[in-house]
């Protein structure tokens, strides 16, 4: 598994803090960050398949943001090439259905 950085080590934009919380929402925060995990959610994906996946994202901020969720804990590469989810990953996928929902209905 991926060496996960400390919250002290982790940059958060607009706190001082580096709190947990704020540590969390400024790494899901960044561009591509949320549906690289959605995309993820199935099976995994080669960085070619998920890059198309993502709306064709750039391939130099795709992969900066599959390091940066990998450092997290959350992504990893299989040994196939393709990169899923951790355990941690779908927990945190988990957690955030409850707010999907709630969005979904919000949006109507």
């Amino acid at each position: 598994m991926a060496k996960r950085a400390t919250t002290a080590e982790r940059r958060v934009r607009g706190s001082r803090t580096g709190r947990p919380i704020m540590a969390l929402l400024d790494l899901l925060g960044r561009r591509w960050a949320l549906r690289i995990l959605w995309e993820l959610g199935g099976e995994p994906l080669t960085s070619r398949a998920l890059r198309s996946a993502c709306d064709e994202a750039s391939p130099t901020v795709l992969q900066a943001r599959l390091t940066e969720l990998r450092e997290a804990g959350f992504v990893e590469l299989g040994d196939g090439g393709g990169y899923g989810l951790t355990p941690l990953g779908r927990e945190l996928c988990e957690t955030f259905m409850p707010l999907h929902r709630f969005a979904e209905r919000w949006r109507r």
